[in-house]
């Protein structure tokens, strides 16, 4: 794992200070315009960093104040967000880097001046690596080394690839020697990491008799598989009440022809199949009761209220849900029959 390849003058100057090259100057050559346009994109990326830490950090005062005295919902920050016309999933990735750079601070001892020499992208990546790729990597930093994401990611690779103890030791070696790149072996890791020692012990037989580029794609998608499968077989209720169903054996079958990447995707369409049904029923429930509710309110003198709840209740609250899934004259239409059996809520699902 190298370092001194990372050396790379940092960009100064300020925003305004900006100069870009003339896209329609001929006789600048391409190098050149590249370089221009790099650097400029590179000075961008500096403020833009320190920017959004200082966003995030002003996003969890706001928070955490509004959670204190709120009514613990979050309402008010998710009103003071929208007042200022800034979207939930912009608001919480800025609040996970506020987080992620106090805490790279903290346990690396990051000075904020340090910081200036990471791009954004590049900040976030050393954020998740490792520590001692996070320690490497800052080391390089306050040194005054310039920090890519491709090289935290090159690094990260590195270092995977001569510690994890879930890459056989032949692979390791190909990868010293660099006949390997190392760069397909933190992917084979992260999906190794999420199996059982049984699944993981035949891939890694796999790949130690084959120890190529090839073997390692392919174990890295079966194992991407495998843990699909293992997780989405285990949600589906279905599958859990059936007597004599042998799902390691299911899975045995799908490996021997190749299939499974088929049968995990099937296993997981059917988790999904089972988990939107369960939340067309509980919401068919609270439709129902709201309808009824608002029905007991109204009269003779509110007539368009009372067509509102009417078409809710006929079309939707009832016991058939009908409703048009498209526009036009071939539009699909689904009815779906909801029924409550014995005492004990169930839903018979019929579509047509």
């Amino acid at each position: 794992m190298r370092l001194e390849t990372w050396a790379a003058e940092l960009p100064t100057g300020s925003l305004e200070d900006l100069a870009l090259p003339d896209p329609t100057d001929e006789a600048l050559p391409e190098p050149e315009f590249e370089q221009q346009v790099e650097r400029a994109w590179q000075v961008c990326d500096r403020f833009d960093l320190q920017t959004e830490i200082w966003r995030g950090r002003i996003l969890r005062v706001v928070r955490d104040r509004e959670k204190q005295r709120g009514d613990g919902r979050g309402s008010g920050f998710l009103n003071w967000l929208k007042d200022r016309e800034i979207s939930k999933s912009r608001a919480y990735a800025l609040l996970e880097l506020a987080d992620r750079a106090d805490s790279l601070m903290q346990s690396q001892e990051l000075e904020p001046e340090t910081v200036d020499r990471f791009s954004k992208r590049a900040f976030l990546e050393t954020a998740q690596a490792p520590p001692p790729v996070q320690q490497m990597v800052v080391e390089a930093a306050q040194q005054g080394q310039r920090i890519t994401r491709r090289q935290v990611r090159d690094l990260t690779d590195e270092w995977t690839a001569a510690t994890s103890e879930l890459i056989p030791a032949p692979i390791r070696a190909k990868a010293a020697e660099q006949s390997i790149p190392s760069r397909y072996l933190t992917p084979l890791v992260r999906e190794l990491e999420k199996l059982p020692g049984s699944h993981q012990q035949a891939l890694q037989a796999e790949i130690a008799l084959n120890p190529d580029v090839d073997t390692l794609k392919q174990a890295t998608a079966d194992a991407r598989f495998l843990a699909r499968y293992l997780q989405s077989a285990a949600q589906v209720q279905v599958l859990q009440e059936q007597e004599g169903l042998d799902l390691e054996g299911a899975l045995e079958e799908a490996l021997r022809l190749g299939l499974l990447n088929l049968t995990a995707d099937l296993v997981n369409q059917a988790a999904q199949l089972e988990q939107t049904l369960a939340r067309l029923f509980t919401t068919w429930k609270r439709l129902g009761s709201l309808a009824e509710k608002l029905d007991g309110h109204i009269g003779a003198s509110t007539p368009h209220l009372r067509r509102l709840c009417r078409s809710i209740e006929q079309h939707l609250s009832g016991s058939t849900i009908q409703t048009g899934l498209g526009r036009g004259a071939e539009a699909l239409r689904l009815q779906v029959a909801l029924q409550v059996l014995a005492g004990e809520e169930e839903a018979d699902f019929q579509g047509s």
